[in-house]
């Protein structure tokens, strides 16, 4: 579709909402899974488009007969910008702590308030496992402690934990284009973060390790997370595990750490541990 003109193309579940609704994360480790059982094409085109040519093109590449149940919408000019702004609002992580974007105006000035933006790295705070994670965070700096973040897309964990009184933040990424969103976040925050790649990521040892992931990676990476825990003091959290893959989780990090599930939020879980 687009070789034939159209705009954009998105490719949904269009199960979704529904009890036939198929989650994919694309987890390394797990079997590639190339679509849903179903899928709903939605294609951005011009409005001069030959719409029903474009698909019949499509089709014919495919092999397919052409497709009869397509429907047109209209979509009308708008001011993009605000639209994008107007579904990022301030977010309350806690009675302390608001993730507040750099267009709002902070509901609770005497909060420790995050300016951040959704841009090209993950995590702006909506999601709940990085809610759990930031919350984790809240309840375990005292004040001092070095903090990994490994995974640390947008930077939001790193730099969380230094406003909230770490001594010292440290962000890893395998996302090339993760680390320089990261560093501006800090930068906008007045922090001090620092984030590096995996491949040159330093011997640094934490008092505070937190992995935002995924349950398959975060099972991979046990032990050279256990390498950047400092000793008998070392505590860790994990998150972007879903509630039925905790146990193998907890399993993988058995070895280096006393493991517990921790706080939930609906399908989503974070564990935590303390070095045994």
């Amino acid at each position: 579709m687009l070789a034939q003109g159209a705009l954009s193309v998105s490719v949904e579940d269009a199960g979704a909402g529904t009890p036939e609704e198929v989650a994919l994360y694309g987890e390394p480790g797990m079997p590639t899974v190339s679509a849903w059982p179903q899928s709903l094409i939605i294609a951005l085109c011009e409005k001069q488009s030959d719409h029903a040519q474009l698909v019949a093109a499509a089709c014919s590449q495919l092999g397919l007969a052409p497709a009869a149940d397509f429907s047109i919408e209209p979509v009308a000019e708008q001011d993009w910008v605000r639209r994008s702004q107007s579904q990022f609002e301030p977010i309350r992580i806690s009675a302390k702590l608001w993730i507040v974007p750099s267009w709002a105006v902070a509901p609770d000035p005497a909060a420790i308030n995050l300016v951040l933006d959704p841009g090209l790295a993950f995590g702006t705070g909506s999601h709940p496992s990085t809610r759990l994670c930031l919350q984790w965070l809240e309840r375990n700096i005292a004040g001092g402690e070095r903090v990994l973040d490994y995974g640390c897309g947008s930077g939001i964990l790193a730099i969380a934990a230094l406003r909230l009184g770490a001594g010292a933040a440290l962000g890893v990424d395998v996302d090339a284009l993760a680390l320089p969103a990261a560093q501006a976040n800090a930068q906008r925050n007045r922090v001090d973060a620092r984030f590096i790649d995996t491949e040159t990521a330093p011997d640094f040892q934490a008092d505070l390790v937190v992995a935002n992931i995924l349950a398959n990676p975060l099972i991979l990476l046990a032990p050279l997370l256990a390498g950047h825990s400092v000793g008998k003091t070392g505590r860790i959290a994990l998150s972007g595990i879903l509630r039925a893959q905790a146990e193998e989780v907890v399993a993988a990090y058995a070895p280096w750490f006393t493991m517990r599930v921790g706080d939930g939020d609906g399908d989503w879980t974070l564990l935590e541990g303390r070095r045994s």
